[in-house]
């Protein structure tokens, strides 16, 4: 497993050159805050939210951080908010590949092994894949090598109709989650290559092979799970997705880590033949 360092460019919450204020209040709009309950939080006055919003009073660096952690922003469009009103972005942007980010590496990589035989990846704001253990290699089996030339996208390689997707027992299911979670994102970040990114798997071809017949006897899934084909048999899992609490670097803070869980007793067994 290598460490793939990446680069992704998020679009700002609002278009350039309109300075701060328009910036925050769109924030402040797309998270549903009045600007009492923003001052509040912030220990500020509605009165001041409102003229740093017009343009009237020009916010301190102090007062832009703040706002912009109470508004949830994301790391990298808060240098946006703080260059708009002049200032120096507050947050780096470390390559992955940097020898700063060496213990997050090797962490990742000790995480991602320790994982196996489960399934496990690491994808950035984008869903490209940074890292992947052997438990994902796995689940590529078959996939054409056309779609594993780098830099390989999780979202491709599961929804393309040469992709898993075919394999994928509960593909409409699955897809639908897969989707939702784009546009959740999407509404969260205004990312243009986000959306790009939607688009462009959303109007992929759906196999006709998909949502095949339940098993006779229903497993009883706690979560959604996704059931694919692998060397004659159905694998069941279930995703869970983490990040870094308080990232003070944009390049961490759009990294998430997708473990898949078994999700029934056959599943394990199976994963677990293959570790040993």
């Amino acid at each position: 497993m290598t460490i793939v360092p990446t680069r992704t460019d998020i679009a700002a919450a609002a278009p350039a050159g309109q300075g701060v204020g328009p910036l925050l209040r769109a924030w402040r709009e797309r998270r549903r805050v009045s600007q009492l309950e923003l001052a509040l939080r912030a220990d500020s006055s509605a009165r001041h939210i409102s003229f740093v919003e017009t343009g009237r009073s020009r916010p301190s660096e102090e007062m832009v951080l703040r706002l912009a952690e109470h508004l949830d922003v994301p790391v990298r469009e808060r240098n946006s908010l703080l260059l708009a009103a002049g200032y120096a972005p507050h947050y780096p942007e470390t390559p992955l590949d940097d020898p700063a980010l060496d213990a997050l590496r090797e962490g990742l990589e000790r995480l991602l092994q320790g994982y196996e035989p489960y399934p496990a990846l690491v994808v950035d704001a984008v869903y490209t894949v940074v890292a992947a253990n052997r438990g994902i290699t796995m689940l590529l089996d078959g996939v054409p090598e056309s779609l594993l030339q780098p830099p390989l996208n999780a979202m491709r390689l599961t929804l393309h109709p040469e992709g898993m997707a075919p394999r994928i027992r509960n593909l409409g299911e699955w897809r639908g989650h897969l989707l939702a979670q784009m546009e959740r994102q999407i509404a969260l970040h205004r990312s243009e290559p986000l959306r790009a990114l939607y688009e462009e798997v959303a109007a992929y071809p759906v196999p006709e092979t998909v949502d095949h017949a339940e098993p006779a006897t229903p497993v009883p899934y706690f979560a959604l799970p996704m059931r694919i084909e692998h060397d004659g048999r159905v694998l069941s899992f279930v995703s869970s997705i983490s990040t870094f609490n308080t990232p003070m670097d944009v390049t961490v803070s759009e990294l998430a880590i997708e473990t898949f869980l078994p999700a029934d007793p056959a599943t394990a067994k199976y994963l677990n033949s293959l570790g040993g």
